[in-house]
């Protein structure tokens, strides 16, 4: 009686996986709007939406770091039709430092598609006498433990970026959390502190009014739109290569033909121009892999920064 029950489930699954969508697909952002997380996910709902024939609704479900509206995501029902917009501070970072946390990364996720790679910038106050990372590395390990540099909070990429600078290059630059990166760029651009490491696009506008310089990015490559700012390579950093990343996640259990469609149709909104071009802006570069490939970064990513968050001792209570 009991495999009868689960195979009528599954013969159930299957079947609306065929006939999906046939009703509105919600992408639960667990930030607030307008952030980085969230503008990764509008610059792809619409045209997702007319791909798949329903409305593709963006949802803001803030708190706890992301955790919240990432729970939710991860106890929704397994059809299709409620998604998270993943970002790496919460799927790969959180998991190390909150003492505990209300779902599992791998266990409770299916991985649809990346969506974008963004490098973290470091960008200085203009009396900094530093302008590219070797140059400010030389400054730090002169004045061990008196410069300082913000960013939107503990715990997340930029932050465990300033910390893995620390534990590769011998500096001790200390970490000042604010409650958002615009806060933290405030505060460089009025001289409060000296340095920020920050998403390209929060620090766009003070770059080119010259209220902020550039000293490096964690790409490989150089950054599209900052062509003139080496990468932590380039400043002596072998194979300093970090990004954040925001992706598709669906909960556990979807059927993979949902996964696929998903994946599929995602992929190519991400190489249409004007997406490319909203990306450009973000400071984003559009990936659309496979799930497999996201699921196997995941995977590394998780690894990774155990280690530095444990090497670092960062804890969030």
């Amino acid at each position: 009686m009991l495999r009868l029950f689960f195979l009528l489930v599954l013969f159930s699954l299957n079947s609306n996986a065929q006939q999906w969508p046939t009703k509105p697909v919600k992408i639960v952002v667990p930030f607030s709007p307008g952030g980085f997380a969230d503008s990764g996910a509008r610059a792809v709902s619409e045209k997702l939406a007319a791909r798949l024939g329903q409305p593709v609704l963006i949802e803001n479900k803030v708190g706890a770091s992301g955790n919240i509206g990432t729970e939710m995501v991860a106890k929704s029902a397994p059809d299709g039709y409620t998604l998270l917009l993943a970002y790496d501070g919460t799927m790969v970072v959180n998991p190390h430092v909150f003492a505990k946390i209300p779902f599992d990364t791998l266990r409770d996720f299916a991985p649809v598609t990346k969506l974008g790679d963004a490098p973290t910038l470091v960008v200085a106050h203009p009396s900094v006498p530093a302008n590219n990372m070797r140059e400010l590395i030389a400054l730090a390990k002169a004045k061990p433990g008196t410069l300082s540099y913000g960013t939107s909070g503990t715990g997340n990429t930029p932050h465990l970026v300033g910390e893995m600078l620390n534990l590769r290059a011998g500096t001790d630059l200390q970490h000042i959390p604010y409650k958002g990166g615009s806060q933290a760029i405030a505060d460089v651009v009025g001289g409060q502190i000296p340095l920020s490491f920050t998403a390209v696009a929060g620090a766009q506008q003070f770059l080119k009014a010259g209220k902020l310089k550039a000293l490096g990015v964690t790409s490989r490559q150089r950054n599209a739109a900052l062509p003139d700012t080496p990468t932590f390579i380039e400043s002596g950093l072998p194979n300093f290569v970090v990004n954040t990343w925001v992706g598709i996640l669906a909960p556990a259990n979807t059927p993979r033909p949902i996964i696929d469609r998903l994946q599929r149709d995602l992929a190519a909104v991400l190489k249409e121009p004007d997406v490319r071009e909203r990306y450009a802006v973000l400071g984003n570069e559009p990936v659309g892999n496979t799930p497999e490939e996201f699921a196997a970064q995941i995977k590394a990513d998780l690894a990774q920064w155990g280690e530095i968050v444990k090497r670092a001792g960062i804890r969030i209570e």
